[in-house]
């Protein structure tokens, strides 16, 4: 959990105080559900990233800024899911530039969906904002728990748990994998796919 105090896709127990945490759900609605169900009785914070809006897309009410929503005490953010709007990203970005960055607070992604975004699903002429992320705000993360399945005759799994090296996997059997090939820096799906998992 270094680099900048960032990570990404993280199971972990968090050992903060309840008064310093911040859970971000996607949207509002979200936080509501969570609040009548697994979370009822949190100890620390929920919040949204986006909320949705006629009138804030169309310039009739000013956004609020993430840094105005953050406390002086908070230590830790958690942004759960910020992937089904491509809004939720930014505004995680957002977050990390005006909360986080050159601070001693953690911001931890869960699930992400950050595949995505580097492979370039989004295309960079309609998403142009997000595609600078692939340049600004990704390579600043470190991973901390990764697993990407791939199908097929040559298929196989890349997987991470921090701090060990990123390692591909083929499955023998029902139940067990052997090690193919590992690095100390994450391949693109597209090297795993086409040029480690074929040849070995």
């Amino acid at each position: 959990m270094k680099y900048k105090g960032f990570s990404s896709s993280l199971p972990v127990e968090i050992d903060a105080q309840p008064c310093c945490k911040n859970q971000f759900f996607p949207e509002a609605n979200e936080v509501d559900f969570a609040r009548q169900s697994v979370f009822s009785g949190a100890s620390f914070k929920l919040d949204y990233l986006t909320k949705p809006s006629f009138f804030e897309d169309f310039g009739f009410v000013k956004k609020v800024k993430m840094s105005d929503r953050v406390k002086e005490e908070d230590e830790l953010f958690i942004a759960a899911y910020p992937y089904f709007n491509v809004n939720e990203m930014l505004v995680v970005e957002e977050l990390y530039r005006e909360a986080v960055l050159n601070t001693d607070r953690k911001l931890i992604i869960f699930n992400g969906e950050l595949d995505r975004i580097r492979s370039g699903y989004y295309p960079p002429f309609f998403y142009p904002k997000l595609a600078e992320l692939t340049k600004s705000f990704l390579p600043a993360m470190e991973t901390v728990y990764y697993i990407h399945n791939f199908k097929g005759r040559n298929g196989g799994v890349l997987f991470r748990c921090y701090p060990g090296p990123w390692k591909i996997l083929r499955r023998v059997g029902n139940s067990k994998y052997v090690c193919l090939h590992q690095q100390d820096t994450m391949p693109s799906l597209k090297e795993v796919a086409l040029e480690i998992l074929p040849t070995n």
